[in-house]
């Protein structure tokens, strides 16, 4: 490029300018991309290209410049109509304070973070999160919470099966769910249910008590769908009585004024953080939580942070009982779960700290207030208000006037809920303002009688216990100290916004500020995945387009956008797969087959989907081994379902027998279940649906850049072929969705974040998306070509190449000099780097995957860093470091290493500044953390202040 102004948005995404490129290719041995392409890829799976665009993608548009998206995305938010929403059911109107949206949603510091699994370098996400667990446990009144589940349904369906494994005793499997729950999480409970066995009874709990028969566990909410407030404690103690353990869903912000679940004897609490401060964003991305007593904590799913001590002893948090996560547990594990909300759950921690005990009460006071208020007027008026005690939901009966209500609020301006033809529901919520209750009232041919109203609560009920008493939630009142806090936080990480990440498996690559901007226009966030469908015609099309774009770039027939992670993604590819199985009658086809290599999501996904998981061997150079597949399905010939396959592989190679895996499957009557973690080497190159997969689940938060914001937000959406477009997921909001059932809360998952992948397909274009996938594939080569003689790389493919991301083996070096990948992960972070991923998928190993954003002197810089270690190791090696202190393992050294006495054998110059001082320096905020210890001492709530001190 010789003239700025042609730069396009392509060239400001791809990291190599041309003379980078060059020099990347000739270390690779290629000419150019495209004979890159024909090196790397299979020919059998490589699509043709007419005028440069790859065969199947002639949909996509010509690339815009980033104005020209931004006021296409203005457009289409301009077409949404944003009206005052008060259908409540677990989503609603709150006041986001714009210190942190700025300072959280809109800092890439906060949301181009990796998931913690250094924790060294991820100290201020983990306190965060640990102040999302303490807030949660102290408002449900339980001991433990992790930090965040992928919505309020899901946190349900979790509690569900937690209860069935903590009730050890119990031999049913029936759950009694309550009518009054709210009708997505009720409809999600039912998809979680049905492969696993378990029977749900749906009974009305508060007005008829518990059914006859055994259950080993009940699920009931506060307030329920109508808005109704009751005492739990009798029914709690009745389900106890009969040996079933008891899951409350419950507001937080109701829990400031009400006795908490876990006061009235609850096992398990379950919800949403949406209201603390999250955009209801047409229905998600939001932090749903579970909190469970002491006693259930290792039965706990998802993430866990917990307080341990580094090596000088100091105080550090870290992931607890990681043994727990679900790509170490496989087939055994009791939940796929493998992420988190944590950009959402930091931002909702934020919100209580910064408002303390005493704003949330004032809140839910004034909310509360707010719905008294209304009821009041309206039985003034004459008019029916069911039930006597709520806390933000009115339900009023009206007698055959449920749509001329509905109407009269709207022509106002407001949405509230038409329960039936008898029945309105009215959720008064943060943002609810006096003119809205009197434009509710007018609907209702109603005046506003009640300028004040006490909330309508049970007095018994009222809550004494306090809550948010830590300093984390007393310090942060004034927009100075929130701000610092977050800053010292932010500097305590290491994201994407300072360094390169490196990760196998798990594509970190630039989110671009364009691509981000629309998530925060109310055109797109301020939308109840509930309203009327004509006043969300913007974002509906932008989600037309989008599943469109997908699907062509997969070369599937349809795509469902709904599952809000890539683990929900798995789910709901193998519901499909089981759904057509049993829609043929065969019932008997319960079979997957995995190979070793895989995901260990993989396989607890089709544990969760009701199948029995067969591993298939691969080969010593990390392919799938034929000979054994081969066996295998002529095993379980009658029984087959589904392969799951990663491609290209998790060991990082196009595999050239995949048309042959494929076909054997489809010949014993399978069907083929194609992950597409790994779809940053094929866009525009290969299409999945196109060489033999029925169904794939994409990583929007990888591919297509949707940031990972700490370990979630996610999106997982799935493309099938047309044989299985009747069993995607549908939803009771949204007739004209699938057949099967929700995997997530909203009917389309998380949707305000969906703006980031539609603007950058169009940005990128055709051509652009090909490019970025070739660039990945080269850099990984040029990593590959380059560090192979000090790290031997595993596994290459024909020609010698890797895809997008190559494994290094240490093990030989670790037998030789008892240096391990763990050593040489944290001393990375000395060096100013993030660890590649460790031991996965082969233990010893380290897989780097460096994306196509990173230019060539970060590419070396990297390099250098890692031929740096492995002098390193040599010396350790030679015996002039013993191997128990040395860089490596004293690694990583914070600035307090600078100070105090020194006895080690290595300088403190060595320790800091391994590579002189021409790199940034990144101060890890803590020395390496005892996960061990942390593990024996389970602690997941912020410590109290002396612990600190002393």
């Amino acid at each position: 490029m010789t003239d700025a102004a042609t730069y396009t948005f392509a060239d400001r995404h791809v990291g190599p300018d041309a003379a980078g490129l060059r020099r990347i290719l000739d270390v690779v041995g290629v000419e150019s991309l495209d004979e890159l392409a024909t090196k790397a890829v299979p020919a059998g799976i490589l699509d043709a290209r007419t005028d440069g665009v790859a065969d199947g993608l002639e949909s996509l548009d010509a690339p815009m410049s980033e104005h020209e998206v931004l006021e296409a995305l203005q457009e289409l938010a301009g077409r949404n109509t944003v009206a005052t929403s008060m259908i409540g059911q677990g989503y609603y109107g709150t006041l986001t304070p714009p210190v942190l949206l700025r300072n959280i949603i809109e800092n890439p510091a906060w949301y181009t973070a990796y998931t913690p699994y250094q924790p060294e370098i991820s100290q201020g996400r983990l306190e965060a999160l640990l102040n999302f667990q303490t807030m949660v446990s102290d408002l449900t009144g339980m001991e433990v919470a992790n930090s965040s589940m992928l919505d309020e349904a899901t946190a349900a369906a979790e509690a569900m099966t937690l209860l069935a494994r903590a009730n050890r005793k119990c031999r049913s499997t029936r759950v009694v769910v309550d009518t009054d729950l709210f009708a997505q999480t009720a409809a999600v409970l039912a998809t979680r249910a049905e492969p696993l066995g378990i029977e749900i009874v749906t009974a009305n709990l508060v007005d008829d008590g518990l059914p006859e028969g055994e259950f080993f566990g009940v699920i009931l909410q506060i307030p329920g769908a109508s808005g109704r407030v009751f005492d739990a404690s009798p029914l709690v103690e009745a389900a106890h009585e009969r040996g079933a353990l008891v899951a409350v869903g419950a507001d937080l912000l109701a829990l400031t004024l009400l006795t908490p679940p876990g006061e009235q004897g609850a096992d398990v609490c379950f919800g949403t953080t949406q209201r603390f401060g999250v955009p209801m964003g047409f229905g998600g991305p939001h932090a749903g939580y579970l909190a469970v007593h002491a006693a259930h904590a290792r039965n706990l799913p998802g993430r866990l942070v917990g307080v341990s001590v580094d090596a000088d002893g100091a105080p550090a948090y870290r992931l607890a009982l990681q043994t727990r996560e679900q790509h170490i547990r496989r087939e055994k594990a009791t939940s796929n779960i493998c992420t988190a909300q944590v950009l959402l759950a930091v931002l909702a921690a934020m919100y209580a700290s910064y408002h303390g005990a005493e704003g949330l009460a004032g809140i839910a006071t004034r909310v509360a207030g707010q719905a008294a208020r209304l009821a009041a007027s309206l039985r003034a008026a004459g008019l029916e208000v069911v039930h006597d005690h709520f806390f933000d939901t009115v339900l009023v009966r009206v007698r055959g006037r449920a749509d001329a209500v509905v109407a009269a609020a709207l022509e106002a301006g407001i949405n509230v809920r038409r329960v039936d033809g008898d029945q309105v529901g009215i959720s008064c919520d943060e943002a609810t303002r006096d003119a809205d209750v009197a434009a509710v009232l007018a609907a209702f041919g109603a005046e506003d009688t009640a300028a004040e109203a006490a909330p309508a609560l049970p007095r018994h009920l009222a809550r004494t216990s306090v809550y948010l008493q830590h300093e984390a939630f007393t310090r942060y009142r004034t927009e100075t100290a929130m701000m610092r806090y977050l800053r010292r936080l932010s500097d305590m990480d290491l994201a994407l916004d300072r360094t390169m990440i490196p990760l196998g498996s798990c594509t970190m690559k630039l989110n671009a500020a364009t691509e981000m901007e629309a998530i925060t226009w109310p055109g797109f966030s301020a939308l109840h995945p509930f309203a009327p469908a004509d006043q969300t015609a913007g974002i509906r099309r932008l989600i037309a387009d989008l599943e469109g774009w997908l699907a062509a770039v997969t070369g599937y027939d349809a795509v469902s956008l709904q599952p809000n992670a890539g683990s929900q993604g798995e789910y709901a590819g193998l519901l499909a797969i089981r759904h057509y199985h049993l829609s043929r009658g065969d019932e008997h086809r319960d079979t997957c087959l995995i190979p070793s290599s895989a995901h260990g999501t993989n396989a607890a996904s089709a544990v969760m989907a009701g199948m029995r998981v067969e591993v298939v061997a691969c080969r010593s150079n990390g392919d799938v081994d034929l000979d054994d597949l081969r066996a295998k399905i002529a095993d379980h010939a009658e029984r087959l379902a589904a392969i799951m396959i990663t491609y290209p592989s998790t060991h990082g190679v196009y595999e050239h027998e995949i048309a042959d895996i494929c076909g054997a499957v489809h010949d014993a009557g399978g069907q083929v279940y194609i992950d597409g973690a790994n779809l940053n080497a094929l866009v525009g190159l290969a299409r999945p649906g196109k060489f033999g997969g029925d169904v794939s689940h994409l990583n929007l938060h990888k591919t297509f850049c949707i940031p990972h914001g700490g370990g979630g937000p996610g999106v997982g959406p799935i493309g099938v072929r047309a044989h299985l477009v009747p069993f995607l997921p549908g939803h009771p909001a949204e007739p004209g969705l699938g057949g099967g059932g929700p995997v997530s809360a909203a009917p389309f998952g998380s949707a305000s974040i969906l703006p980031i992948t539609w603007a950058y397909i169009k940005l990128m274009g055709a051509q652009g998306l090909r490019r970025a996938s070739l660039t990945a594939i080269a850099s990984a080569n040029y990593i590959a070509r380059r560090l192979d003689e000090y790290f031997p790389v595993l596994y290459t493919g024909e020609n010698g190449m890797v895809a997008h991301e190559c494994i290094l083996d240490l093990r030989p070096l670790t037998k030789d000099t008892g240096v391990t990948v763990d050593d040489v992960a944290k001393r990375l972070a000395d060096y100013g780097f993030h660890a590649p991923t460790m031991s996965f998928p082969v233990a010893g190993t380290l897989m780097v995957e460096p994306t196509e954003s990173e230019d060539l002197s970060e590419l070396d810089a990297f390099i250098d860093a890692m031929i740096a270690i492995r002098a390193e190791i040599d010396r350790v090696g030679a015996g002039e470091w013993p191997v128990d202190d040395n860089p490596l393992r004293g690694a990583p050294h914070t600035a307090q290493c600078l100070v105090g006495e020194w006895n080690h054998p290595y300088s403190r110059e060595t320790a800091v500044y391994p590579l002189g001082q021409g790199r940034a320096k990144v101060w890890p905020a803590v020395r390496r953390i005892d996960g061990v210890y942390g593990d024996r001492n389970l602690v997941c709530s912020c410590p109290p202040l002396e612990a600190y001190s002393s």
